[in-house]
Formats: structure tokens, C-alpha cells, sequence
């Protein structure tokens, strides 16, 4: 086996101990022996053995076993999974029976076989360390994300140039092991690039694990994170593997990891650059291999220039940077996505929808989205659910209004400028054609034309 295992062997008797040190020590890669089974427990969490060897009498001429029979139930309750098995000079089926149906894995006695104990002790090893790695799987399946609703591949809709753009530098890295930084404004899709980026890797068929930094309270970043031991703390009741440890072999996505801490940047730097991390209250270095994803709405540069993002840091992080544009800068992007959200709802209300109107495109395409696509998906799911008809028409959009600019209060709007402000931005939408500009503004292409001269 990889790992020839740990043991701890807890008897009163050093003379049994001495002989078992001496048979085990070459075959093992951890061994402990004790005679005080008071340190069972500090020992236990010291090595966490694969399997305990433990006598069932502590006292001297105590042959009734129900001291065994405690400390097994005290170790049983510290670690439910853990493997125990029991050993006494003074066997009978009874005694044998209860051990099992207490918990216990297996039964020897003494005096022992050599070849017969080896076996007993392997097999136990064995099956410690299927447990842990059946536990470690667990941690993971509670820490890893899919794709919401179906195993199919995430994919970002958009055929505007800035989106070309985006999904051909998407194609280009993903095959790579690049740390990869994703900016953009909150509900551009930022987690959907990302889950196309390990779609898209080598790393596709392994953990995507994901944690978003914005709604961790401060004080659970470093646990979350590194993970921690059983007792770090108050309520850490047993170990728990971090979002690093449970992603190896695999992705490890932190979205806005503009919110991670000072104190925490370097804790993270430090793990970047040795592969390896230690969880809180360990003594040891557990080896990590990820690809890291990171995404924020923060500008990281002018937070490195203000002293609050560490530079070391974000130049570990963005090997590749990538930008995803916010909605209303992607033209026509905003129908594609509208009518496809409206399909996507169609389907899950049972509702008859077979479209949008022309009334509610212009209301659509000339709002500001200050939401992008989250809140473009969210308005879209509200219409359907309020419309009535066959297609969905402007009045089943609730859109919210534009929010004031600070420095721009009501009383001091340039009608002039608001206008030339629309019309450029009708320009942009629509590439340039003046037919559907002069659609979107409600006007004349005649009068469009008037308005840019």
C-alpha cells in the first residue's frame, strides 16, 4: 500500500508493548505505545492512527474488561469512525461478542501470534484508511459546486464583438494551468466564465470548488479556507478539510476575492507559492495542487496603489486577466440573453410564451442594467410569471430606474446632454445602423439624422 499506515497501541503491560514495538516498527509509517490510557485521546489526535490496538484491562488483576469497554466508548464518541481493536489475555465468546457490538473491529489474545496479529492489525489499517478517504470524499461532495439544475456544460451567450472577444481568450487559457482573474461588474457572469474555464481544462472531470468571499464573515475566512483541526477551536468538533484541500487535483474558485483581508492575503500568498497548506490547529503541512480562479467587481490595481491589496498577491493571482464587459455595452447581447431566459422560464411555469414585442425590445435594449445579466434574467423570469399573452410586452417589464449619479443631482440635468448621451449609446448598440437607433429612440430616422448633424 502507499501508506503503510499508522498504529497506536495502548497496554499496561511493557513488556507487550517492547515485543509489539519491536514486530511492528519496520512495517509501520507511524507507531505509538502507551501504557496510560488517559493519553488514548492525545494521542489519537496526534497521529490519527489508521487503527488503535488497545488491552481491555488497565488494573492489575482486573480480568472483567469493563474498563476496556469504557475508554473504547470514550474513543468511539471522540471519533465515530475510528478502528479499535481490543486485546486481552482472558477470552470467551461473551466478552468477544459485547467488543464487536460495542464497536470494536476486531478481537485478538494473548499471548498473540506474530503472523496472526500482523493480519489483524493490517486489515485494520486497511479499513482506517478507506474510512478517511470515504470521509474526505464526503468533505468534498458538501464543498463542491455543479452547474445549477443539470450536468451540462456552462456556456456564456453572446455573439457581440467585446463577447467574441471574451470567449475566444476563454478557449485559449482554459486548456492552460494559469491563474486566471475575472473583473467585472456584479451579474456579468463572472462565475459562469469561470465554470466554463474547468469545463474547458484538463481539469474538467475533478473538483470545481467554490467559495464566495463576500458572504463569509471575517473571522471564518481563515477556516474556510485551510480547514482546521478537531479542537481548533470551540466548536470544532472534528476535522474539517478547507476549500484549498478539498480542491486539489482540481479548480479552486474565490469569488471577490477583493474582500479577502490583509491578513489573510499573505496567509494565501504563502500557500500559492509553497503548494501547500496547514489547517488551523495543525502542526503539519498538507501539499495542494489547484488551479485558482478568482473574480472581483474591485479595482485590485488602485487597491494595490492605496496599500489595502498586497502587489505580490495579485500578481500571483493574474497570470491571465479577463474582463467581462457589462451587459449594456454588448449591443444586441441583451435580446439573445432576454429571449433566452424567457424560453428557460416558458418552460418551467408552463407558460405559452412565444416571444418578446417590439414595445418591451426597445424597453429592454435602452435600459441601463445596472444589473447586468442577474438582474436582466430576474426581470425576465417576472414577466413571464405576470404576462398574460402569447408574447411579452413592455408593460410585463418592472425595470428600476436609473440610479441618480451623485455628482449629477436632478436639478442640473442637461436635457441636451442626456439626449446626446442616448443617442450614442443607440449608435453603440446597434453598430451604427440608423434604422434600428432611430427604432430604439422612438424617432424618425429623418429626425435621427437631424439630431447627429
Amino acid at each position: 500500500m502507499a501508506s503503510k499506515g499508522k498504529i497506536l497501541i495502548v497496554d499496561d503491560n511493557e513488556d507487550i508493548l517492547f515485543a509489539l514495538n519491536l514486530l511492528l516498527k519496520p512495517l509501520v509509517d507511524d507507531l505509538r505505545v502507551t501504557t496510560r490510557p488517559d493519553q488514548i485521546l492525545r494521542f489519537y489526535d496526534m497521529i490519527q492512527p489508521d487503527v488503535v490496538l488497545m488491552d481491555m484491562n488497565f488494573r492489575r488483576d482486573a480480568i472483567s474488561g469493563e474498563e476496556g469497554f469504557e475508554w473504547l466508548r470514550r474513543i468511539l464518541q471522540h471519533d465515530p469512525q475510528a478502528v479499535v481493536v481490543m486485546m486481552t489475555a482472558y477470552s470467551d465468546a461473551d466478552k468477544a461478542v459485547r467488543a464487536l457490538k460495542s464497536g470494536a473491529t476486531d478481537f485478538v489474545t494473548k499471548p498473540f501470534d506474530n503472523s496472526h496479529m500482523l493480519a489483524t492489525l493490517f486489515a485494520g489499517v486497511k479499513l482506517g484508511q478507506e474510512r478517511k478517504r470515504n470521509r474526505q470524499l464526503e468533505q468534498k461532495v458538501e464543498a463542491v459546486t455543479a452547474p445549477s439544475g443539470s450536468d451540462a456544460a456552462p456556456v456564456m451567450i453572446g455573439e457581440s464583438p467585446v463577447m467574441k472577444r471574451v470567449m475566444t481568450t476563454i478557449a485559449q487559457v482554459a486548456p492552460t494551468d494559469a491563474n486566471i482573474l475575472i473583473l467585472g461588474e456584479n451579474g456579468t457572469g463572472k462565475d459562469v466564465a469561470a465554470r466554463m474555464i474547468c469545463h474547458m481544462s484538463a481539469r474538467k472531470d475533478r473538483p470545481f470548488v467554490s467559495i464566495d468571499l463576500g458572504s463569509v464573515p471575517e473571522h471564518l475566512f481563515e477556516s474556510e479556507l485551510f480547514g482546521y483541526e478537531k479542537g481548533a477551536f470551540t466548536d470544532a468538533h472534528r476535522a474539517k478539510a478547507g476549500r484549498m484541500e478539498t480542491a486539489s487535483g482540481g479548480t479552486l474558485f474565490l469569488d471577490e476575492i477583493g474582500n479577502l483581508p490583509p491578513s489573510l492575503q499573505a496567509k494565501l500568498l504563502a500557500a500559492l507559492e509553497r503548494r501547500e497548506i496547514s489547517r488551523l490547529g495543525a502542526t503539519t503541512q498538507t501539499r495542494i495542487d489547484i488551479r485558482l480562479i478568482s473574480a472581483t467587481n474591485a479595482d485590485l490595481h488602485r487597491r494595490v496603489d492605496e496599500g489595502t491589496f498586497r502587489q505580490d498577491l495579485l500578481y500571483r493571482i493574474n497570470t491571465i486577466e479577463l474582463t467581462i464587459p457589462p451587459l449594456r455595452e454588448r449591443g444586441d447581447d441583451i435580446m439573445l440573453l432576454a429571449e433566452h431566459f424567457a424560453r428557460v422560464y416558458a418552460r418551467k411555469y408552463n407558460k405559452e410564451v412565444g416571444g418578446i414585442g417590439r414595445d418591451a425590445r426597445q424597453k429592454l435594449l435602452t435600459h441601463q442594467w445596472p444589473g447586468n445579466v442577474r438582474e436582466l434574467m430576474h426581470s425576465v423570469e417576472r414577466a413571464v410569471l405576470m404576462s398574460q399573452g402569447r408574447s411579452l410586452s413592455a408593460s410585463d417589464f418592472t425595470l428600476a430606474p436609473p440610479p441618480m449619479r451623485r455628482h449629477e443631482p436632478a436639478a442640473t440635468l442637461n436635457l441636451e446632454r442626456l439626449e446626446q448621451e442616448a443617442i450614442e449609446r443607440a449608435m453603440r448598440i446597434t453598430g451604427g445602423n440608423m434604422s434600428q437607433a432611430a427604432e430604439l429612440l422612438g424617432i424618425t430616422r429623418y429626425a435621427l439624422y437631424r439630431k447627429l448633424k
